[in-house]
């Protein structure tokens, strides 16, 4: 596995939750993190039907806009009683004319459960692949899974996406009732970050 020797690091999003996370579990390692959000790079448009696919196109955009190393995020929600969905399509489900209301996806996402008579517990995966991307092209991919259940109603102010209504398995808050660093301990994306660590070992 290649090692990260660069102290500055692109991360391919405009999302600032997400930023917000991989900033703080990156600032142990002493690596400036800038957003594409920030340097005002266009998004590109994810067209892949897989987790590793959308992160990629964002990465390469990224990479070939910058000259930097590039992380990438591609993440969702899995829903056992809708086989799966939204999935790789979490933000579309959020999309409107006015930009993402993520209290529309959750409302979608639990009228369709209850239209399906899913039973309870209503359980789903948080899931997160990180690419990290040289200049070359080089990638390293690390993927990581939080199980849980869903919730309703919604609980909670904190967090963003659908963390109000997932609880993730051993614990009995949402994502957004926790202390963000207590979330950012056991999260989808800290899984897959944990297993990057080894990067800059």
């Amino acid at each position: 596995m290649r090692k990260l020797t660069e102290k500055r690091l692109l991360v391919a999003t405009h999302n600032k939750g997400k930023l917000d996370e991989i900033r703080a579990m990156m600032a142990p390692y002493g690596i400036e993190v800038t957003s594409a959000g920030e340097m005002n790079l266009p998004e590109p448009v994810e067209t892949e039907d897989s987790f590793i696919g959308n992160a990629r196109i964002k990465a390469r955009a990224a990479m070939l806009a910058t000259g930097l190393p590039v992380l990438a995020d591609d993440s969702g929600i899995t829903v056992d009683g809708l086989d799966g969905a939204p999935g790789v399509y979490t933000a579309d489900w959020a999309e409107t004319p006015n930009g993402r209301d993520f209290m529309q996806a959750m409302n979608r996402t639990w009228a369709e459960l209850d239209a399906r008579g899913a039973p309870e517990p209503r359980t789903a995966q948080f899931r997160a692949t990180l690419i990290l991307m040289w200049p070359d092209g080089h990638e390293e991919i690390f993927e990581g899974v939080a199980p849980g259940h869903l919730v309703w109603p919604p609980r909670g102010e904190l967090g963003h996406g659908y963390d109000p209504i997932f609880i993730p398995d051993g614990h009995d808050l949402t994502y957004a009732q926790m202390d963000p660093a207590e979330k950012n301990r056991i999260s989808h994306r800290a899984r897959a970050f944990h297993k990057l660590e080894s990067v800059f070992a």
